[in-house]
């Protein structure tokens, strides 16, 4: 999508656009992994994590020989890295400025949020389901409405308080971290299911290195793990692992429902005509970049399939 253009120009995208996942990874309800997948970075992100696991593993492993140096090194060239830089810088500038910015609007105006937000998602459903890249067949739709019930179920859950302990912050972090791998599953959310949503931002405006250092510690344990799993079921089972992913974005919107509670239950619906303009503005912005993304991959088939004498 971003052949031809010029290296500086690619550059400031992929800045954006991990402006963007950082973003929404301060926002309950709103997915990474999602995001990733609506701006057409999921894959490369994917696959640049793998590498860089893989290589760390190799490095640790064989850190007396120089053997597990060489193939630490080659595993990082296999990385983008003129994509992941960009996008991680990206994101912890966003990351810090929604905390201070973006995350006080949204508890404001929680309503018209969350309908803005749930435009965005509806709007991007048919991104995994079109991923896949082979038909669907009716266990394939009965499998992703065994995902959806599962995520619509697992967003409906009662918050809980857990206390500010090392250990708790470390396994939040470690989960919350998977939410930038599988598309459907909030990082926010799962943090302030537990009760660490306020607290995290908190540490992240203020600066508290001690906190912000044992959730980083478990963002990468978790990371380490969910990444490794995911790049073995996109390699081997990649159809199947879309359909489960269509299922769990599905099955996300029910965190985005305007029209609840804070105990996440569902009211009666309220200022009806400005909630649906928010949905439909998410919707619309999405569906814009998915036709956007497409028009462009036809030129670039079209240019390449073109007869020499054209």
């Amino acid at each position: 999508m971003l052949d031809g253009l010029p290296r500086w120009l690619v550059t400031v995208i992929n800045l954006i656009r991990g402006g963007a996942i950082g973003a929404s990874e301060t926002l309950p309800g709103i997915s990474g992994g999602t995001t990733a997948l609506i701006i057409g970075l999921y894959d490369d992100l994917i696959a640049g994590a793998g590498h860089v696991i893989h290589g760390a593993k190799n490095l640790v492993v064989d850190l007396p020989r120089r053997a597990g140096t060489a193939r630490a090194r080659a595993e990082w060239r296999q990385a983008k890295w003129g994509i992941i830089v960009p996008v991680l810088i990206g994101m912890g500038i966003a990351l810090i400025l929604s905390a201070k910015l973006l995350a006080p609007l949204v508890e404001r105006h929680p309503q018209y949020a969350l309908a803005v937000f749930f435009g965005l998602v509806l709007a991007s459903l048919p991104i995994p389901y079109s991923h896949s890249g082979q038909p669907w067949k009716l266990r394939h739709y009965l499998i992703a409405l065994v995902a959806a019930v599962a995520s619509f179920l697992f967003t409906g859950l009662p918050q809980a308080n857990l206390p500010q302990h090392p250990v708790v912050i470390f396994l939040a972090a470690a989960v919350a971290v998977c939410a930038l791998v599988l598309p459907g599953l909030s990082g926010s959310f799962i943090l302030l299911m537990v009760g660490l949503y306020e607290p995290t931002l908190r540490a992240v405006a203020d600066a508290n290195l001690g906190y912000l250092g044992i959730f980083a510690l478990g963002m990468v344990v978790g990371m380490a793990s969910v990444v490794q799993l995911m790049q073995f079921l996109l390699k081997h089972h990649h159809h199947l692992t879309t359909v489960v992913l269509t299922g769990l974005m599905a099955g996300s919107l029910r965190a985005l429902w305007p029209w609840q509670d804070e105990a996440r239950g569902f009211v009666a619906p309220t200022d009806i005509g400005l909630t649906v303009v928010c949905a439909v503005i998410g919707f619309v912005v999405v569906s814009g970049f998915i036709l956007l993304g497409r028009r462009a991959a036809a030129r670039s088939g079209t240019r390449a399939g073109a007869p020499s004498g054209a």
